[in-house]
């Protein structure tokens, strides 16, 4: 029994301690502060080669996200939107020009370096969910602390959090088929924000949704802006959700207009 017991301080004495760490490194993270640059692009070109000829897809691309700032691509469809946020997420690479994260240059890390950053530092959500219909809101989200390699001790602590951070601390247990559009975008969200990163990219989060749902989600981005100390880029072609952006860049043919 007292072999247990001393197990059992150990593991919560190491919870403790890599708690600790992580704040730490959240303190780090954040310390040039609120209004600081934290992603820059500069003159950022993307060229594909398709058939034996060359499509622009974009030109001259300059932009940045400031710490704790909601920042928003709008155009229509195919106007490079999603082209640029892959090539901010280290999805893709740019074909000219540079892009700088966190105080360091992204886009010319090599594969495996832009996969340990986005692992640790960026969240995404997509236009789809992507759920796993079989686990419910909170499996989802202690999947991704798993494959984010949290510690097992701060799991459900940190599913709770999310999940009420989101508004679903009463449907944390439904699976997704039981929630409507806007809850399962929420669970998505949580997801994203479960390890603690500090710039989300969004895909068109409210392109599934009706006003009413697009504007929950929009709040809950809000909130997590203050309380988590993210920064997010997202693009859209909403119109009635702009005026809650601190920045909208609009995008048509692959540039800024």
């Amino acid at each position: 029994m007292a072999i247990m017991q001393n197990a059992e301080i150990n593991d919560d004495q190491e919870a403790q301690t890599e708690e600790a760490v992580q704040r730490e490194k959240t303190s780090e993270r954040l310390s040039q502060g609120i209004g600081e640059t934290l992603l820059s692009v500069n003159q950022v070109e993307r060229i594909f080669q398709v058939g034996g000829r060359s499509l622009h897809v974009l030109k001259g691309i300059q932009m940045e996200v400031k710490q704790q700032q909601l920042v928003m691509l709008k155009g229509r469809s195919g106007s490079g939107k999603t082209t640029l946020l892959n090539c901010l997420g280290g999805l893709d690479t740019p074909s000219k020009g540079e892009i700088v994260f966190n105080g360091q240059p992204f886009s010319t890390k090599s594969d495996d370096e832009r996969t340990l950053v986005r692992r640790k530092d960026m969240g995404f959500i997509f236009q789809a969910f992507a759920l796993m219909p079989l686990l419910s809101a909170w499996e989802n989200v202690e999947l991704s602390l798993r494959m984010a390699g949290m510690p097992r001790a701060q799991w459900k602590e940190r599913v709770e959090e999310c999940l009420t951070l989101v508004g679903l601390e009463k449907r944390m247990h439904h699976r997704p088929f039981e929630l409507s559009g806007g809850e399962q975008q929420r669970v998505a969200i949580a997801k994203s924000i479960a390890h603690k990163p500090i710039l989300l990219l969004a895909d068109e989060p409210t392109a599934e949704l009706d006003t009413g749902m697009s504007a929950q989600v929009m709040a809950v981005f809000q909130n997590i802006i203050r309380t988590e100390n993210v920064s997010i880029c997202m693009t859209t072609h909403d119109p009635t959700i702009l005026e809650v952006a601190d920045h909208v860049y609009e995008m048509v043919d692959g540039k800024f207009i």
